[in-house]
Protein backbone atom coordinates (compact mmCIF):
# COMPACT_ATOMS: atom_id res chain seq x y z
CA UNK A 1 0.00 0.00 0.00
CA UNK A 2 1.22 3.35 -1.21
CA UNK A 3 2.73 5.66 1.31
CA UNK A 4 1.01 3.07 4.19
CA UNK A 5 4.30 3.43 6.42
CA UNK A 6 4.23 7.04 6.50
CA UNK A 7 0.15 7.43 7.42
CA UNK A 8 0.30 5.02 9.68
CA UNK A 9 3.41 6.92 11.80
CA UNK A 10 1.09 9.78 11.86
CA UNK A 11 -1.93 8.24 12.95
CA UNK A 12 0.21 6.01 15.41
CA UNK A 13 1.42 9.67 16.98
CA UNK A 14 -2.07 10.97 17.05
CA UNK A 15 -4.05 7.96 18.31
CA UNK A 16 -1.70 7.13 21.01
CA UNK A 17 -2.48 10.64 22.82
CA UNK A 18 -5.28 9.14 23.96
CA UNK A 19 -3.80 5.30 25.02
CA UNK A 20 -4.29 6.55 29.28
CA UNK A 21 -7.27 7.12 30.51
CA UNK A 22 -7.97 8.88 33.59
CA UNK A 23 -11.00 7.33 34.39
CA UNK A 24 -11.88 6.67 37.88
CA UNK A 25 -15.21 5.47 39.14
CA UNK A 26 -16.85 7.64 41.28
CA UNK A 27 -16.07 7.00 44.88
CA UNK A 28 -19.64 5.98 46.37
CA UNK A 29 -21.10 2.91 48.33
CA UNK A 30 -23.34 2.17 45.33
CA UNK A 31 -22.50 1.03 41.96
CA UNK A 32 -25.21 1.05 39.15
CA UNK A 33 -25.04 -1.84 36.86
CA UNK A 34 -28.19 -3.72 34.63
CA UNK A 35 -30.10 -6.80 34.72
CA UNK A 36 -32.17 -8.94 32.66
CA UNK A 37 -35.91 -8.63 33.58
CA UNK A 38 -37.59 -10.37 30.70
CA UNK A 39 -36.86 -11.59 27.42
CA UNK A 40 -38.69 -12.84 23.90
CA UNK A 41 -37.58 -16.24 22.21
CA UNK A 42 -38.30 -15.61 18.42
CA UNK A 43 -37.71 -18.58 16.33
CA UNK A 44 -36.05 -17.61 12.88
CA UNK A 45 -33.20 -19.61 11.38
CA UNK A 46 -30.96 -17.07 9.34
CA UNK A 47 -29.99 -14.04 9.20
CA UNK A 48 -32.08 -11.55 11.06
CA UNK A 49 -31.71 -7.89 11.84
CA UNK A 50 -33.77 -6.21 14.70
CA UNK A 51 -35.53 -2.95 13.53
CA UNK A 52 -37.94 -2.16 16.72
CA UNK A 53 -40.62 -3.05 19.15
CA UNK A 54 -43.22 -1.70 20.55
CA UNK A 55 -44.00 -2.81 24.52
CA UNK A 56 -47.29 -1.11 24.22
CA UNK A 57 -48.74 -3.32 21.50
CA UNK A 58 -46.12 -6.18 22.37
CA UNK A 59 -45.30 -6.56 18.72
CA UNK A 60 -41.54 -6.75 17.08
CA UNK A 61 -40.16 -5.91 13.35
CA UNK A 62 -37.58 -7.48 11.75
CA UNK A 63 -35.84 -8.20 9.13
CA UNK A 64 -34.65 -11.43 7.45
CA UNK A 65 -33.99 -12.83 3.93
CA UNK A 66 -32.21 -16.19 2.76
CA UNK A 67 -29.24 -13.84 1.31
CA UNK A 68 -27.82 -10.84 0.88
CA UNK A 69 -30.29 -10.13 -2.18
CA UNK A 70 -32.95 -10.73 -0.65
CA UNK A 71 -34.94 -8.50 2.67
CA UNK A 72 -37.98 -10.18 4.45
CA UNK A 73 -39.80 -7.56 6.77
CA UNK A 74 -41.10 -10.02 9.10
CA UNK A 75 -43.57 -8.51 12.39
CA UNK A 76 -43.69 -11.11 15.57
CA UNK A 77 -44.97 -10.54 18.94
CA UNK A 78 -44.13 -10.52 22.68
CA UNK A 79 -45.09 -14.46 22.47
CA UNK A 80 -42.38 -15.08 19.73
CA UNK A 81 -45.28 -16.05 17.12
CA UNK A 82 -44.87 -14.38 13.67
CA UNK A 83 -47.53 -12.68 12.58
CA UNK A 84 -46.89 -11.88 9.20
CA UNK A 85 -43.66 -11.34 6.59
CA UNK A 86 -43.58 -9.60 3.27
CA UNK A 87 -41.11 -8.30 0.65
CA UNK A 88 -40.47 -4.97 -0.94
CA UNK A 89 -37.72 -5.13 -2.43
CA UNK A 90 -36.17 -5.08 -5.64
CA UNK A 91 -38.87 -4.08 -9.01
CA UNK A 92 -42.49 -4.31 -7.66
CA UNK A 93 -44.63 -1.07 -8.29
CA UNK A 94 -45.51 -0.53 -4.20
CA UNK A 95 -40.94 -1.38 -3.26
CA UNK A 96 -38.83 1.21 -1.20
CA UNK A 97 -36.15 0.70 -3.48
CA UNK A 98 -33.79 0.55 -0.45
CA UNK A 99 -33.90 1.14 3.13
CA UNK A 100 -32.61 4.30 4.40
CA UNK A 101 -33.31 3.93 8.03
CA UNK A 102 -34.30 1.22 10.71
CA UNK A 103 -38.32 0.12 10.11
CA UNK A 104 -40.42 2.10 12.42
CA UNK A 105 -43.74 0.52 13.94
CA UNK A 106 -46.08 3.59 13.60
CA UNK A 107 -49.87 3.26 14.38
CA UNK A 108 -51.12 -0.16 15.28
CA UNK A 109 -50.22 -2.94 12.95
CA UNK A 110 -48.47 -0.32 10.69
CA UNK A 111 -44.84 0.31 9.88
CA UNK A 112 -42.77 3.06 8.58
CA UNK A 113 -40.17 2.83 5.99
CA UNK A 114 -37.40 5.61 4.74
CA UNK A 115 -37.00 3.86 1.52
CA UNK A 116 -34.51 5.15 -1.43
CA UNK A 117 -36.95 8.38 -2.02
CA UNK A 118 -39.69 8.32 -0.12
CA UNK A 119 -41.33 7.79 3.24
CA UNK A 120 -43.82 4.09 3.30
CA UNK A 121 -46.47 3.03 5.34
CA UNK A 122 -47.58 -0.54 4.92
CA UNK A 123 -50.04 -2.62 7.15
CA UNK A 124 -48.85 -5.88 8.53
CA UNK A 125 -50.23 -7.47 5.56
CA UNK A 126 -47.34 -5.84 3.10
CA UNK A 127 -50.39 -3.46 1.75
CA UNK A 128 -48.95 0.68 0.79
CA UNK A 129 -51.24 2.88 3.04
CA UNK A 130 -49.45 5.76 2.31
CA UNK A 131 -46.42 6.96 -0.01
CA UNK A 132 -44.89 10.56 0.34
CA UNK A 133 -41.65 11.87 -1.64
CA UNK A 134 -38.58 12.76 0.58
CA UNK A 135 -37.90 15.94 -0.39
CA UNK A 136 -34.46 17.34 -1.75
CA UNK A 137 -33.21 14.15 -0.29
CA UNK A 138 -29.53 13.19 -0.59
CA UNK A 139 -27.91 9.61 -1.04
CA UNK A 140 -26.38 8.28 2.18
CA UNK A 141 -22.85 7.09 2.17
CA UNK A 142 -23.97 5.06 5.47
CA UNK A 143 -27.18 4.04 6.46
CA UNK A 144 -28.42 3.67 9.77
CA UNK A 145 -29.74 0.36 10.50
CA UNK A 146 -29.86 -1.90 13.20
CA UNK A 147 -31.49 -2.10 16.79
CA UNK A 148 -30.78 1.11 18.77
CA UNK A 149 -30.29 3.74 15.93
CA UNK A 150 -32.08 5.09 12.63
CA UNK A 151 -35.09 7.49 13.41
CA UNK A 152 -36.03 9.00 16.69
CA UNK A 153 -39.77 9.83 16.87
CA UNK A 154 -41.10 13.52 18.46
CA UNK A 155 -44.79 14.38 17.68
CA UNK A 156 -45.37 14.08 13.95
CA UNK A 157 -41.18 14.41 13.17
CA UNK A 158 -38.18 11.94 13.11
CA UNK A 159 -35.29 12.99 14.30
CA UNK A 160 -32.38 11.06 11.46
CA UNK A 161 -28.61 11.74 10.96
CA UNK A 162 -27.74 14.73 8.32
CA UNK A 163 -25.07 13.18 5.79
CA UNK A 164 -25.57 16.07 3.07
CA UNK A 165 -22.51 18.02 2.03
CA UNK A 166 -22.19 21.39 2.04
CA UNK A 167 -23.04 23.33 -1.21
CA UNK A 168 -19.98 22.87 -3.30
CA UNK A 169 -17.84 21.46 -0.57
CA UNK A 170 -16.27 17.88 -0.45
CA UNK A 171 -14.12 16.40 1.84
CA UNK A 172 -11.29 17.67 0.87
CA UNK A 173 -12.01 20.82 1.82
CA UNK A 174 -11.43 22.11 5.46
CA UNK A 175 -14.00 24.61 5.62
CA UNK A 176 -16.53 21.80 5.47
CA UNK A 177 -16.23 21.31 9.15
CA UNK A 178 -17.43 24.66 9.93
CA UNK A 179 -20.33 24.41 7.62
CA UNK A 180 -22.15 21.09 7.70
CA UNK A 181 -25.13 20.05 9.76
CA UNK A 182 -25.70 16.82 11.78
CA UNK A 183 -29.35 16.18 12.14
CA UNK A 184 -31.94 16.49 10.85
CA UNK A 185 -35.90 16.41 11.06
CA UNK A 186 -38.17 14.80 8.80
CA UNK A 187 -41.92 14.75 8.38
CA UNK A 188 -43.20 12.08 6.51
CA UNK A 189 -46.45 12.71 6.61
CA UNK A 190 -44.99 16.15 4.07
CA UNK A 191 -41.58 15.09 2.73
CA UNK A 192 -40.27 18.09 4.87
CA UNK A 193 -37.03 18.33 6.07
CA UNK A 194 -35.59 20.51 8.46
CA UNK A 195 -31.10 20.64 9.19
CA UNK A 196 -29.60 21.54 12.33
CA UNK A 197 -26.95 21.05 14.85
CA UNK A 198 -23.10 21.77 13.73
CA UNK A 199 -20.07 21.58 15.24
CA UNK A 200 -18.98 23.64 18.19
CA UNK A 201 -15.63 25.23 18.00
CA UNK A 202 -14.88 23.25 20.98
CA UNK A 203 -14.98 19.55 18.79
CA UNK A 204 -12.27 17.88 17.95
CA UNK A 205 -13.53 17.90 14.15
CA UNK A 206 -12.69 21.72 14.02
CA UNK A 207 -9.31 21.23 15.32
CA UNK A 208 -8.07 21.97 11.68
CA UNK A 209 -7.32 18.58 10.64
CA UNK A 210 -8.85 15.87 8.56
CA UNK A 211 -10.99 12.93 9.28
CA UNK A 212 -12.43 9.97 7.02
CA UNK A 213 -15.96 9.64 5.92
CA UNK A 214 -18.44 9.67 8.18
CA UNK A 215 -16.09 9.56 11.58
CA UNK A 216 -18.76 12.06 12.88
CA UNK A 217 -22.05 9.70 12.23
CA UNK A 218 -23.87 10.58 14.91
CA UNK A 219 -25.71 8.59 17.80
CA UNK A 220 -28.78 10.19 19.93
CA UNK A 221 -31.21 9.79 22.46
CA UNK A 222 -34.64 12.09 22.91
CA UNK A 223 -35.55 12.51 26.81
CA UNK A 224 -38.36 15.14 27.38
CA UNK A 225 -37.63 18.25 25.36
CA UNK A 226 -33.76 17.76 24.73
CA UNK A 227 -31.26 15.85 22.62
CA UNK A 228 -28.21 13.69 23.61
CA UNK A 229 -26.12 13.04 21.07
CA UNK A 230 -22.64 12.52 20.41
CA UNK A 231 -20.34 12.44 17.15
CA UNK A 232 -18.91 9.37 15.85
CA UNK A 233 -15.10 9.35 17.48
CA UNK A 234 -15.41 12.17 19.51
CA UNK A 235 -16.30 11.31 23.53
CA UNK A 236 -18.64 14.19 24.31
CA UNK A 237 -22.59 14.47 24.78
CA UNK A 238 -24.07 17.44 22.86
CA UNK A 239 -27.00 18.66 24.56
CA UNK A 240 -29.50 20.27 21.96
CA UNK A 241 -33.06 21.82 22.52
CA UNK A 242 -35.68 19.86 20.85
CA UNK A 243 -37.14 23.28 19.76
CA UNK A 244 -36.50 26.23 17.21
CA UNK A 245 -33.64 27.32 17.29
CA UNK A 246 -32.34 23.92 18.63
CA UNK A 247 -29.72 25.45 20.36
CA UNK A 248 -26.52 23.25 21.85
CA UNK A 249 -27.87 24.04 25.47
CA UNK A 250 -24.48 22.04 27.09
CA UNK A 251 -21.70 19.43 26.40
CA UNK A 252 -20.44 16.64 28.42
CA UNK A 253 -16.79 15.36 27.96
CA UNK A 254 -16.52 11.55 28.54
CA UNK A 255 -13.61 10.13 30.14
CA UNK A 256 -13.93 6.49 28.88
CA UNK A 257 -11.57 3.29 29.98
CA UNK A 258 -9.05 2.90 27.91
CA UNK A 259 -10.57 5.22 24.71
CA UNK A 260 -8.15 5.65 22.07
CA UNK A 261 -9.87 7.48 18.99
CA UNK A 262 -8.55 9.00 15.59
CA UNK A 263 -7.80 12.54 15.77
CA UNK A 264 -7.46 13.50 12.49
CA UNK A 265 -4.38 14.46 10.43
CA UNK A 266 -2.91 17.57 9.08
CA UNK A 267 -3.46 17.04 5.06
CA UNK A 268 -6.31 15.26 3.08
CA UNK A 269 -5.45 11.97 1.51
CA UNK A 270 -7.60 9.38 -0.64
CA UNK A 271 -5.60 6.74 0.40
CA UNK A 272 -7.42 3.42 1.50
CA UNK A 273 -5.10 3.20 5.03
CA UNK A 274 -6.72 6.50 5.87
CA UNK A 275 -10.15 5.52 5.83
CA UNK A 276 -9.12 1.95 6.92
CA UNK A 277 -7.40 3.17 9.99
CA UNK A 278 -9.89 5.10 10.88
CA UNK A 279 -12.87 3.25 10.37
CA UNK A 280 -11.61 -0.07 11.88
CA UNK A 281 -8.72 0.37 14.32
CA UNK A 282 -10.53 4.07 15.91
CA UNK A 283 -12.56 4.37 18.82
CA UNK A 284 -16.32 5.38 18.33
CA UNK A 285 -19.63 5.73 20.21
CA UNK A 286 -22.18 3.05 19.02
CA UNK A 287 -25.15 3.89 21.22
CA UNK A 288 -26.57 6.34 23.48
CA UNK A 289 -29.39 6.24 26.03
CA UNK A 290 -30.67 8.15 28.87
CA UNK A 291 -32.44 5.86 31.42
CA UNK A 292 -33.85 7.37 35.20
CA UNK A 293 -31.38 10.26 34.90
CA UNK A 294 -28.27 7.90 33.98
CA UNK A 295 -26.77 8.18 30.42
CA UNK A 296 -25.90 4.66 29.32
CA UNK A 297 -23.01 4.69 26.40
CA UNK A 298 -22.03 2.15 23.92
CA UNK A 299 -18.98 2.33 22.83
CA UNK A 300 -15.47 0.27 20.94
CA UNK A 301 -12.41 1.28 22.78
CA UNK A 302 -10.40 1.61 19.77
CA UNK A 303 -7.03 -0.72 19.39
CA UNK A 304 -3.51 0.36 21.01
CA UNK A 305 -1.32 1.38 18.53
CA UNK A 306 0.61 -2.09 18.50
CA UNK A 307 -2.95 -3.54 17.54
CA UNK A 308 -2.93 -0.91 14.82
CA UNK A 309 0.20 -1.14 13.21
CA UNK A 310 -0.24 -4.65 12.95
CA UNK A 311 -3.56 -4.14 11.24
CA UNK A 312 -1.76 -2.92 8.79
CA UNK A 313 0.82 -5.53 7.83
CA UNK A 314 1.03 -7.81 5.26
CA UNK A 315 -0.92 -11.19 6.33
CA UNK A 316 -2.11 -13.89 4.49
CA UNK A 317 -5.91 -14.76 4.07
CA UNK A 318 -5.86 -17.12 7.34
CA UNK A 319 -3.71 -14.80 9.39
CA UNK A 320 -5.75 -12.07 8.98
CA UNK A 321 -8.61 -14.02 9.48
CA UNK A 322 -7.06 -15.22 12.81
CA UNK A 323 -6.08 -11.35 13.44
CA UNK A 324 -9.43 -10.02 13.29
CA UNK A 325 -10.77 -12.65 15.25
CA UNK A 326 -8.41 -12.05 18.01
CA UNK A 327 -9.42 -8.23 17.96
CA UNK A 328 -12.82 -9.26 18.36
CA UNK A 329 -11.77 -10.54 21.57
CA UNK A 330 -9.53 -8.07 22.87
CA UNK A 331 -11.80 -4.62 22.16
CA UNK A 332 -15.25 -5.96 22.71
CA UNK A 333 -17.92 -2.99 22.84
CA UNK A 334 -18.61 -1.68 26.07
CA UNK A 335 -21.45 -0.29 28.01
CA UNK A 336 -20.38 2.67 30.82
CA UNK A 337 -23.05 3.76 32.79
CA UNK A 338 -22.62 8.00 34.02
CA UNK A 339 -24.76 9.87 36.04
CA UNK A 340 -26.14 12.70 34.68
CA UNK A 341 -23.26 15.27 34.98
CA UNK A 342 -21.42 12.56 32.89
CA UNK A 343 -19.14 11.09 36.13
CA UNK A 344 -18.57 7.37 35.52
CA UNK A 345 -20.18 4.96 37.82
CA UNK A 346 -19.62 1.94 36.30
CA UNK A 347 -18.21 0.40 33.18
CA UNK A 348 -18.74 -3.06 32.03
CA UNK A 349 -19.07 -5.23 28.89
CA UNK A 350 -22.68 -6.65 29.47
CA UNK A 351 -22.74 -10.46 29.66
CA UNK A 352 -24.34 -12.19 26.50
CA UNK A 353 -26.20 -9.07 25.31
CA UNK A 354 -24.69 -6.53 22.55
CA UNK A 355 -24.22 -3.26 23.94
CA UNK A 356 -24.50 -1.64 21.13
CA UNK A 357 -28.02 -2.47 20.46
CA UNK A 358 -29.78 -0.64 22.90
CA UNK A 359 -33.47 0.31 22.11
CA UNK A 360 -35.52 2.69 24.69
CA UNK A 361 -38.96 2.27 23.68
CA UNK A 362 -41.56 3.36 26.42
CA UNK A 363 -39.67 3.39 29.18
CA UNK A 364 -38.31 -0.25 28.80
CA UNK A 365 -34.80 -0.70 27.58
CA UNK A 366 -34.38 -3.33 25.72
CA UNK A 367 -31.10 -5.20 24.10
CA UNK A 368 -30.44 -8.43 21.79
CA UNK A 369 -28.83 -11.40 23.20
CA UNK A 370 -25.00 -12.12 21.85
CA UNK A 371 -25.42 -14.89 19.13
CA UNK A 372 -23.83 -18.19 19.67
CA UNK A 373 -20.29 -17.94 17.39
CA UNK A 374 -20.11 -21.66 17.38
CA UNK A 375 -23.80 -22.95 16.57
CA UNK A 376 -25.87 -21.83 14.28
CA UNK A 377 -29.16 -21.06 15.94
CA UNK A 378 -33.10 -21.38 14.58
CA UNK A 379 -33.89 -18.40 17.34
CA UNK A 380 -32.80 -15.10 18.83
CA UNK A 381 -33.61 -13.46 21.73
CA UNK A 382 -34.72 -10.20 23.00
CA UNK A 383 -33.72 -9.25 27.00
CA UNK A 384 -35.85 -6.35 28.46
CA UNK A 385 -32.89 -4.90 30.92
CA UNK A 386 -32.83 -2.70 33.94
CA UNK A 387 -30.88 -0.75 36.46
CA UNK A 388 -29.69 -2.68 39.05
CA UNK A 389 -28.11 -0.44 42.26
CA UNK A 390 -25.76 -2.61 44.37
Amino acid sequence: MRNSPFFLFLFLIVISCNQKSKTKLIESNQKVSIEKLDSIKINHLGRFQVHDLDPISQTIVFEGGAGPNSQDIIMANFNGSIINSFSKLGDVPDGYGGLMSSIRLSDENQILVFGAKDFITYDFDGNLLNQVEAIDFQPLNSRPIRMGIGMEKLGDRYLYVNQDLPENRSYSDSEIYEEMYLLKWWTPTTGQQESFAQFPESSIFRNGKYFYSNSWAPVYSLSGDKIYAAFGLEPVIYVFDTNPPYSLLSSLPLDLPEYRYFEGRDSFTTDFSFFLLGSVTSGRILNIKKVDGYFLIAYFPGYDPADTEMQLSNKSRSENIDFNARMAEKYPVHLSILDSLGNLINDIVPDGLEAHTMLYRNGELWMQETPDKEVEQDYFRLFRVGLKVD
